[in-house]
């Protein structure tokens, strides 16, 4: 088995993240991943058995202002877990994705205090102050990290695993209401968290 859960958040404007940065953003959270499976499918082929868990993230389905090359990052490693679960379902290898919302973890904190040195002074002030408030204001409100462990507990215990465990602050609700409204209403939604 593998879990690949490295991972972090670049945050600020898209136009404000240097182009190293974001490279980096996606070496960690992207090809990190990809190269750990590179490495662990000859062995799983081998025996006929095997299974990779990607954590990704409700950030996988749902893109918010200031978290651009974030976002990419995880909407790309839930676009390699759907190609590689194709690939090597042939030879007994599950690919699982694990969606969370928000965890209490140190990442918030490390994504904010990023964002705010990236664009809390520029033209994205206003907007990344809002962004810092509405993290706090949620804080105590976030899932414990067991929520994430009992997911790849499910997974790996399961015979036939699903493809997606998504659960955790705010997650179910927000990819139900993704599905329904349309990508202007969903901005629409979204901004006037950050207003």
């Amino acid at each position: 088995m593998l879990v690949n859960s490295a991972g972090f958040g670049s945050y600020g404007a898209v136009e404000d993240v240097s182009m190293a940065d974001a490279k980096y953003q996606l070496d960690v959270n992207v090809f990190g991943a990809a190269r750990l499976a590179q490495l662990v499918i000859p062995y799983m082929r081998e025996q006929h058995w095997g299974k990779i868990i990607n954590i990704s993230s409700m950030g996988g389905k749902i893109a918010m202002p200031l978290g651009g090359w974030y976002h990419t990052s995880k909407f790309a490693l839930e676009a390699l877990s759907d190609s590689l679960r194709m690939e090597v379902k042939q030879f007994g290898i599950d690919v699982i994705v694990i969606e969370p919302g928000g965890v209490k973890s140190e990442w918030s904190d490390i994504a904010v205090e990023n964002g705010l040195k990236v664009s809390g002074n520029g033209m994205y002030k206003k907007m990344t102050a809002k962004f810092a408030s509405l993290n706090k204001s949620i804080g105590n409100r976030l899932s414990e990290p067991l929520l994430i462990a009992n997911f790849i507990l499910k997974a790996i215990s399961a015979t036939h695993p699903k493809t997606r465990y998504a659960g955790g602050f705010m997650t179910r609700p927000l990819l139900f209401v993704r599905k329904i409204l349309s990508d202007k209403m969903m901005d629409k939604l979204l901004l006037s968290q950050l207003k």
